[in-house]
């Protein structure tokens, strides 16, 4: 009799910890390193198919576990965003020329919801007779999109990176304000942050930067918001 109460309390444990077991996840996908075109390159042409457009070869290098590829293209100067979904590890799009871009990938696998976000490189697609370059737009440091963040003393810094084809700027124009089209806080500015800028707390801020090269060419950073705690 013992030793059949032994031998079912015996089943009852194996059954319970074999339950217990759960299938381990596939892995996750990785990040996909860029290739092509060469980040921040200029006067990239692809392959002209007009005077306005030219196709470009999107390259990247295949990721550990992702099955699928999303391509985003963004064009810089009119913020529209495009994205491109396929199996390999590269893609052939056709975009204007003298515009400047950004790009970049996210890896995906029906075996994991996990998605993996590339690095964002910039280029410009040149065209013919462009002697001026306008700039890229300014890179966001910090504060960034959605960034939550602490005053000292109520003050507050703004921070940014500047990049032109023509290594021509010469300025910035900072936007600050509390709605979503803030107001000139300062103009033509050489360097690229602006330190003791006065915030209040509890309050939501919207923030850009314009940049100005030395043909009177501007470029618009967007607008990204903060919260001060």
């Amino acid at each position: 009799m013992n030793l059949l109460k032994i031998g079912y309390a015996t089943f009852l444990i194996l059954a319970l910890v074999s339950c217990g077991k759960k299938e381990s996840e596939p892995p996750a996908p990785e990040a996909a390193i860029l290739l092509a075109p060469l980040k921040d390159e200029v006067c990239f042409t692809g392959k002209v198919i007009s005077d306005s457009e030219s196709t470009i070869d999107f390259k990247w290098a295949f990721a550990a576990n992702a099955e699928t590829y999303e391509l985003t293209v963004k064009n810089l100067l009119t913020n529209v965003i495009s994205t491109h979904i396929t199996s390999v590890n590269n893609l052939e799009l056709t975009l204007k020329r003298n515009t400047p871009y950004s790009w970049f990938i996210s890896s995906k696998s029906s075996k994991n919801v996990s998605t993996a976000a590339s690095a964002t490189w910039k280029f410009y697609n040149s065209g013919n007779g462009a002697t001026s370059y306008p700039p890229f737009p300014a890179e966001i440091i910090g504060p960034t999109l959605g960034q939550k963040l602490t005053a000292t003393n109520g003050k507050i810094a703004l921070q940014w990176r500047g990049l032109d084809s023509d290594n021509d700027i010469v300025n910035y124009d900072v936007y600050l304000g509390t709605s979503n089209n803030p107001g000139i806080l300062q103009s033509k500015i050489i360097q690229t942050s602006l330190a003791n800028v006065t915030v209040s707390s509890a309050t939501t801020y919207y923030w850009k930067v314009i940049t100005r090269d030395a043909n009177g060419n501007t470029s618009d950073s967007g607008v990204y918001l903060f919260t001060i705690n």
